[in-house]
């Protein structure tokens, strides 16, 4: 289960801004595959590519497909399995079988419309039928593309974007649904030492990072390579920014001034995990000060002190710890064991 990875269509449009013709590889089956269903490969016509189906073990004979799909415009279904015969294949050293479909992309249609609703934080779902690659996207009410979707249908793709998940529709086989969902973004309020090592962490797992701190010692991007950091007032940035139920929100910056503003607009928003630097002394000293600012039944949305309580108390063990405790809520159905 997996939603397409958030800046694979980026680079799509990009090539196709560029004038390139573009190619997308979706793995639809899978044994043993290092990547799980729904793992995707972008192929532009030059040979350059974006994205994984297995980790390297077969990409070089996908990329080989594409170019001829990109070629001859032809849909192609190509089963890998261990020992394969084709030089060019290699097979899958990790043993398995795994089954993709490539087909090739135009700019306009259901890829145009898709990538608006991933661009307006959307969830949506490309259809592509594996039999000849034509495709529908849907997206809410919306529907574009040319593949007839009836009522019945059209109820159990929702189900799919709703829970996120990539595969072959369980009602129709020859369909495979891509579900397209929005990066995840973490919010931090603070560019201290923690935050210069969580950012760059929690970009590793997925997330979209973006830290928040108008104070000008801190105001120096080079702490934070690769980050976006905005300067702005805590409150100010997150009601520009709109938390949505896809957005974390930590504050670090150990300063009322900051933290106080910052969880006032985080609680008025709708993000799936709210958390607090501190002691639990100062933890109790902050939910204070919010009930006597009217928001006492909010205050229990807020993980504090955050993060799991893994025993360590270094930076870097606290980062793992928030962001651990952060992917924790992201999953409230999880077991915690794979």
């Amino acid at each position: 289960m997996t939603a397409a990875p958030d800046d694979l269509l980026e680079h799509i449009a990009t090539w196709h801004a560029q004038g390139k013709r573009v190619a997308l590889a979706t793995l639809v089956r899978g044994g043993s595959s290092l990547r799980p269903i729904g793992s995707q490969l972008a192929v532009a016509d030059d040979g350059t590519f974006h994205g994984s189906i297995s980790g390297g073990c077969i990409e070089g004979a996908i990329i080989a497909q594409a170019l001829a799909s990109i070629a001859d415009g032809q849909p192609r279904r190509r089963d890998f399995v261990i020992g394969d015969p084709d030089p060019a294949a290699a097979g899958l050293a990790c043993g398995g079988r795994v089954q993709v479909c490539i087909v090739r992309i135009d700019p306009t249609g259901a890829f145009e419309h898709l990538l608006a609703a991933h661009r307006a934080r959307r969830p949506a779902a490309l259809v592509t039928r594996l039999t000849d690659g034509a495709m529908a996207m849907v997206d809410g009410d919306t529907l574009d593309g040319d593949l007839p979707l009836t009522p019945p249908l059209l109820d159990r793709l929702h189900e799919h974007i709703a829970a996120e998940r990539s595969g072959l529709l369980e009602t129709d086989p020859a369909l495979f649904v891509q579900v397209t969902a929005p990066m995840p973004r973490l919010l931090l309020v603070g560019a201290g030492h923690i935050a210069q090592i969580l950012a760059p962490m929690a970009r590793l797992a997925g997330f979209a990072v973006i830290v928040i701190d108008p104070r000008p010692a801190f105001d120096d991007p080079a702490r934070l390579p690769g980050i976006t950091l905005i300067t702005d007032a805590p409150d100010a940035a997150l009601l520009r920014l709109a938390p949505d139920p896809r957005t974390a929100v930590v504050v670090l910056a150990h300063d009322p001034r900051l933290d106080d503003p910052a969880l006032t607009a985080a609680l008025a928003s709708p993000a799936f995990y709210i958390g607090a630097l501190g002691s639990r002394r100062t933890q109790h000293q902050r939910l204070e000060r919010l009930r006597r600012a009217g928001l006492a039944t909010q205050t229990q949305r807020i993980h504090g002190p955050v993060g799991l309580d893994l025993g360590g108390r270094a930076p870097a063990e606290i980062a793992v710890a928030i962001l651990a405790e952060i992917i924790q809520t992201r999953y409230p159905g999880s077991s915690g064991r794979r």
